[in-house]
C-alpha cells in the first residue's frame, strides 16, 4: 500500500509539472504573440510620419530616419529582455514623443513630469510605450491643439504612470493597442499592478502603477 501510495504521488507530481510547463509554455507564446502585434502597430504609425516628411523631400526626413533606427534597435534587441533599465524606458519614450512632435509641428501640446527616485530600477521593455502611443493615435485636436499630459514617478517600490489626451469621444475608438498592454500587464506583472482607464468629458486618461 505505501508503495502503491508513493507511485501514485510521483505520477501526481510529474502530472503538475507537466501541467505548470504547459501553462508556462502558453504564457510565453501569449506573450511572444502580443509582441509581435504591438511592432507593426508601432511602426505603422512612424513609417507614416517619415512618409510624409519625405514626400515634401523635407530635410529633416534623415534625422527622422536616425531615431527610428535608434527605435528599433531598442525594440529588436532589448524588446525580448526580462527587464531594462527606467532610464532606458524613458530615453525612447522620450525619442517617440520627438517624432510625433515634428509630425504635429505647432498642433501639438506635450508636458511631461518626472519624479524618478532611481532610474535604474528594471521594468518590463515598452510597457508604457504603448499608452503614450495611443494617446497621438486616437487623441483629437481641441481649439487647434492635440494635449497631451504625462507624469511618472518612481519609488524603489512603486511606478506611477499618468497619460492624459484630448479626444472625440463621438468617434473615439482605442483599437487593439491598449487591449494588447493590459494582457501583457496581466502576464509580466500579475497582482502587481493596477491599471484604471476613465473618460472625462473631453479627455481620455490612464492611471497605471507597478509593484516592483
Amino acid at each position: 500500500m505505501l508503495k502503491n501510495n508513493f507511485i501514485a504521488a510521483a505520477r501526481n507530481n510529474e502530472l503538475q509539472q507537466h501541467v505548470f510547463e504547459s501553462k508556462f509554455k502558453l504564457k510565453e507564446q501569449e506573450l511572444n504573440l502580443l509582441k509581435s502585434q504591438i511592432h507593426p502597430h508601432f511602426l505603422f504609425n512612424t513609417l507614416n510620419t517619415i512618409y510624409g516628411f519625405a514626400l515634401k523631400q523635407s530635410t529633416e526626413t534623415p534625422d527622422l530616419i536616425l531615431r527610428l533606427s535608434d527605435l528599433l534597435d531598442y525594440i529588436l534587441y532589448q524588446v525580448n529582455k526580462p527587464g531594462v533599465s527606467l532610464r532606458d524606458e524613458l530615453k525612447h519614450l522620450n525619442q517617440y514623443i520627438d517624432l510625433e512632435k515634428v509630425r504635429f509641428e505647432d498642433t501639438l501640446s506635450v508636458r511631461m513630469k518626472l519624479d524618478i527616485e532611481n532610474d535604474e530600477e528594471q521594468i518590463a521593455p515598452l510597457i508604457l510605450l504603448p499608452f503614450v502611443e495611443n494617446a497621438f493615435k486616437h487623441g483629437a485636436l481641441t481649439d487647434g491643439l492635440l494635449l497631451i499630459d504625462i507624469v511618472i514617478s518612481s519609488t524603489n517600490s512603486r511606478l506611477h504612470f499618468y497619460v492624459k489626451n484630448t479626444c472625440n469621444f463621438i468617434s473615439y475608438n482605442a483599437g487593439i493597442g491598449l487591449s494588447n498592454i493590459q494582457k501583457r500587464l496581466e502576464l509580466l506583472y500579475p497582482d502587481r499592478h493596477d491599471l484604471n482607464i476613465s473618460m472625462e468629458e473631453d479627455a481620455f486618461i490612464v492611471n497605471l502603477e507597478i509593484y516592483y
